[in-house]
């Protein structure tokens, strides 16, 4: 009966443990675990009693991890999810893949533009699995992955920090898009950023990846340019090009063929945009996000080991 109890203790502290090594935070483990604060502190150190280690370093409410803490980390985090996700890994053993879900962190024009078409594939193969989309901005979504709060994220990655793991799937290249009549669409020669640069640019939010390129490439090539209007989402950006309020370089991806302005390639100057598969180095795949992994590329876990 000790034994059996002492067992069942040890997986809640390495639970509390690896919630708190996520949140870097008592408070906040505390309130996912829906315990009290004091209760997370002493089940740390009584791990860390257990373990002969200090395992996290301690500023206020705020934690971090020790290096042990971090080795401690790794080994424990598969196991936990393990545990966490075992009865639908146990359902998917036996040849049920009817039930479970999948939660997934994307921006707005992936949900838009790439996913539609492999979330009908999903969606006809595995009816039963519900698929949580999380729309996010900027680095809320790798926020989100590095406290596994979602399976994993799609979307363009510019920057990849050792954590994480991205595989891309698939590049659009970018496009200078102008209204029907505009100047630049009647120009019979190949388009140059000197010609751009006279006409306002409709950009989305300066805080997107988009306006950084942009600024990016005129800066390198020094033409100087300008901003017409601000405007959030690609959709909204094509309406006003069709309005004539300005012209656009966005990714080819988000035309559909009905908008009424004008495309012109740009790839010269400014490179493809790829999207790709983003996940936590080291995450415990459900069977569910395999199945969803493994639809975009096959030899990701091949690739892992």
């Amino acid at each position: 009966m000790a034994m059996h109890y002492y067992k069942q203790t040890r997986y809640k502290l390495l639970r509390t443990f690896c919630v708190v090594a996520q949140k870097e935070n008592i408070t906040h483990a505390a309130e996912q675990l829906h315990i009290s604060q004091p209760t997370v502190s002493l089940q740390i150190q009584a791990l860390e009693r257990e373990m002969g280690e200090q395992l996290l370093e301690r500023r206020g409410p705020s934690v971090r991890l020790t290096p042990e803490g971090k080795i401690l980390y790794q080994l424990v985090q598969p196991i936990a999810a393990g545990i966490d996700s075992l009865k639908e890994t146990f359902a998917a053993s036996l040849g049920k893949m009817e039930q479970g879900e999948l939660n997934i962190a994307v921006g707005q024009s992936t949900a838009l533009y790439v996913l539609p078409k492999y979330l009908e594939r999903f969606c006809a193969a595995y009816p039963g699995i519900r698929i949580n989309l999380h729309n996010v901005e900027g680095q809320s979504g790798m926020k989100k992955l590095l406290e596994d709060q979602v399976d994993l994220a799609v979307g363009p990655l510019l920057h990849i920090p050792d954590t994480i793991v991205y595989k891309p799937f698939v590049a659009f290249g970018s496009i200078l898009i102008t209204p029907e009549k505009h100047p630049l669409a009647k120009l019979k020669r190949k388009i140059k950023l000197d010609d751009i640069g006279p006409y306002g640019l409709i950009l989305p939010p300066r805080n997107m990846s988009t306006w950084r390129m942009v600024d990016t490439v005129f800066r390198q090539h020094e033409v100087p340019y300008s901003v017409a209007m601000e405007a959030g989402g690609w959709e909204i950006v094509k309406r006003y090009v069709e309005m004539g309020l300005g012209v656009s370089i966005v990714t080819e991806v988000c035309l559909t063929g009905h908008e009424k302005i004008v495309a012109i390639p740009l790839k010269d100057y400014f490179p493809s945009r790829s999207y790709g598969l983003i996940a936590r180095r080291g995450k415990f795949f459900t069977p569910q996000a395999k199945r969803f992994i493994e639809m975009f590329d096959e030899h990701f876990f091949m690739d892992e080991a």
